[in-house]
């Protein structure tokens, strides 16, 4: 993907999305060579939150945690993100139901890779050790992350009619919400296994 043009994308129906559309990647690609390394950011910056900064931004762990345990508490998280990836795309393509337009998997997995990605910027903030930051952070990502989705199912599901796009785009949003809401109960669960098997 052309960084160079993925700030239009935030604000355009096609600057970004055409090029997309253009090269029309395979999922094999996009998810080794963008959701994959992209993936990587959050689990790394949990990795250091937890290591370097305990207690600053998630509650620390009595005793503290070993780096074992962060590692593995990190390498289950960035599993549970490629997963989540893969099932939004499918679930994407179920939506075009909405819209009466089903894209094929492939572009609905174009979105599913897209729309993540300032949330999977916004996890840089955690090396600012502040817990009102990273809420400030992530807050605005999802902002970011809904002008992606309400401007990338417009091209990507070949609509006719912007207010398609505004309906088709809510459903993805809400979705979204959803499967994030998702990860953070999956990286909880992690961090209690952890405390419930020093018992």
């Amino acid at each position: 993907m052309n960084t160079h043009n993925f700030p239009k994308m935030f604000y355009s129906y096609r600057e970004g999305w055409d090029e997309l559309m253009r090269i029309h990647p395979t999922v094999s690609r996009l998810f080794l060579t963008f959701v994959m390394p992209m993936s990587l950011i959050p689990p790394a910056m949990v990795l250091y939150a937890m290591l370097v900064t305990p207690g600053s931004v998630f509650p620390a762990l009595v005793p503290h945690i070993t780096v074992a345990e962060a590692v593995g508490v990190a390498v289950a998280f960035y599993v549970a993100e490629l997963a989540m990836v893969a099932l939004m795309a499918s679930i994407i393509q179920q939506m075009g139901d909405v819209v009466e337009r089903t894209p094929t998997y492939e572009d609905a997995f174009v979105l599913a890779a897209v729309a993540p990605t300032p949330l999977w910027l916004s996890a840089l903030a955690l090396f600012i050790p502040v817990s009102w930051v990273a809420v400030v952070v992530v807050a605005l990502a999802w902002v970011a992350s809904a002008a992606l989705i309400y401007h990338g199912v417009y091209p990507l599901f070949r609509l006719d009619h912007p207010g398609k796009a505004r309906i088709m785009g809510s459903f993805v949003l809400m979705t979204g919400v959803v499967a994030w809401f998702a990860l953070l109960v999956i990286l909880a669960l992690a961090m209690s296994m952890i405390v419930g098997l020093r018992g």
